[in-house]
């Protein structure tokens, strides 16, 4: 995926060009974030700004676009209905502390668990609500001020510019790579309509964006713990689903640029980004896979891509608002198709019918839960169902091989891993009644990985037990011999020591 229009080598005159080209596709996308949130647009301009800027200087992705974002704004707008705008600047101060925390434990390394169908389904998700995102634009305010869709005239102008702007990224690049082509397409729309004069919606139609600096503000909330247990809980969910998103992104612009990016520095940069922000007015953000392909796709690769488009948005806002607001939203909706287009994983489709059909299903659900839901929950949902399907299939996995020696000693080489779904199966392995009086359990295949498989041994060598009989263990790993040890007494065996059997514990290493 992502090898539509992509550039391997970068420098700063591209990270400059690209980091202009995002902050011009930025101010469409923080003022509707902003609407979604229920607060004003310049609440949102100013968390892409804040948020942009300092996660580009410090974060643990270079090339990598943080703003205002949609599936926190989702989340945001019940708080802002309810207890109003100042506790959502409390709450993203306390979202910045969580992450934070979060990069200081490095619980960044935990992004490795999330399973390939499971990240494919999230870029198709996205990619999904991107799209649909972009279809509000073409709806009108009749009359009566309800929104209605686009007809006649109006509607074919809209297809044909943005039509237009697409075909000028795709073929620009097959000419010259001097210049990002998303921002050539914006450029050459915003002059073909102003110059035939031709009426069509733009960036100003959708909201003022001018304004001035962001001030210091501390968030005024009524102190206590009543106010505390309000935002708490909006905290732990909006940390998680910017958390997930940003490491998610990460991990997809890693692949795009065939570098690696560091996950517990970008979960560091985001927390302090969102702390300011929230003592700045702003909303709060996270990574943006739109915007940060749009970077990639227009040749951003290093720091100065996103400083350059968190700068260029503030100087939009301050000093050029009457200019942006000229832009036609047409061309914005042909830059994001566009990047639909490349972030949709079209390979996923091929190979839906080659892949396990459990795999298969996981791309698809978690791509369905990601547009229906939030992106949160599609992740959870995604790594708990391949989590159950693996447990499921390694449970049938283990079973053992019988032999019985000179001295009358019955030996069960076991294989497989023995755990909480493997324990029915390893139960069925013995025959206590009828074995002799000495057995020998081999776990050089196996593992014992967790509390239910030492209860099964436990259980296990009670049964031998009461038949007057003895069980003995041997090859155990460092980490199975941890958790016999740690069980003390629960479990009472004789763990054979194989003296050509060596396992470097941490102790040691």
């Amino acid at each position: 995926m992502f090898e539509f229009l992509v550039r391997k080598s970068t420098s700063y005159k591209d990270d400059l060009l690209s980091g202009l080209t995002v902050a011009l596709a930025l101010v469409p996308e923080a003022v509707a974030f902003s609407f979604v949130a229920g607060v004003d647009p310049l609440v949102g301009l100013y968390a892409a700004f804040m948020v942009g800027l300092i996660t580009a200087a410090i974060g643990g992705r270079p090339g990598m676009i943080s703003g205002a974002t949609g599936a926190l704004a989702v989340v945001m707008v019940d708080l802002v209905a309810e207890h109003g705008i100042e506790y959502l600047f409390a709450t993203v101060v306390l979202m910045g502390i969580i992450q934070v925390g979060a990069g200081v434990l490095r619980l960044g390394k935990f992004i490795r668990l999330i399973p390939h169908p499971v990240m494919l389904g999230f870029v198709n998700g996205l990619a999904i609500i991107i799209f649909l995102a972009q279809l509000n634009q073409f709806k009108i305010a009749d009359a009566g001020g309800v929104m209605q869709w686009m007809s006649g005239s109006s509607l074919y102008l809209m297809l044909g510019l943005v039509l237009l702007t697409m075909a000028v990224i795709y073929f620009l690049p097959k000419v010259t790579m001097a210049f990002p082509s998303a921002l050539a397409a914006i450029l050459v729309v915003t002059a073909l309509v102003h110059g035939l004069n031709l009426d069509t919606k733009t960036v100003g139609d959708l909201a003022s964006v001018a304004g001035g600096l962001p001030s210091f503000h501390i968030p005024m909330v009524s102190p206590g713990w009543d106010s505390f247990m309000i935002i708490l809980p909006y905290a732990v969910i909006l940390a998680a689903i910017g958390l997930i998103e940003s490491l998610m992104t990460l991990t997809l612009i890693d692949e795009v640029t065939e570098t690696r990016g560091r996950g517990n520095k970008e979960c560091i940069g985001q927390g302090v980004a969102n702390v300011v922000t929230g003592f700045f007015g702003g909303m709060g953000g996270c990574a943006m896979i739109g915007q940060s392909i749009i970077n990639i796709n227009s040749g951003g690769r290093g720091r100065l891509s996103g400083i350059t488009a968190a700068l260029s948005l503030l100087c939009f806002i301050v000093f050029a608002s009457s200019l942006i607001e000229m832009i036609p939203v047409a061309a914005l909706i042909g830059v994001m198709f566009m990047v639909v287009i490349g972030t949709f994983a079209w390979s996923s489709l091929r190979i839906l019918h080659k892949i396990p059909l459990t795999d298969a299903l996981v791309l698809v659900l978690v791509s369905a839960v990601t547009v229906f839901t939030d992106l949160a929950i599609a992740v959870a949902v995604g790594v708990i169902v391949s989590a159950l399907v693996f447990a499921w299939q390694n449970a049938r996995r283990i079973y053992s091989d019988i032999s019985t020696d000179e001295e009358g000693t019955k030996t069960y080489r076991l294989n497989g891993p023995l755990f909480f779904g493997s324990v029915r199966s390893f139960h069925d392995q013995f025959t206590p009644s009828e074995d002799p009086d000495e057995v020998v359990i081999d776990f050089r295949g196996s593992r014992v990985c967790d509390h239910s498989g030492l209860e099964a041994v436990s259980s296990l060598t009670e049964r031998y037990l009461s038949q007057g009989k003895k069980l003995r263990l041997k090859h155990l790993s460092a980490e199975c011999r941890s958790l016999l040890d740690n069980a003390g007494s629960m479990i009472e065996v004789n763990v054979i020591e194989d003296p050509r059997y060596r396992v470097a514990v941490d102790e040691l290493a």
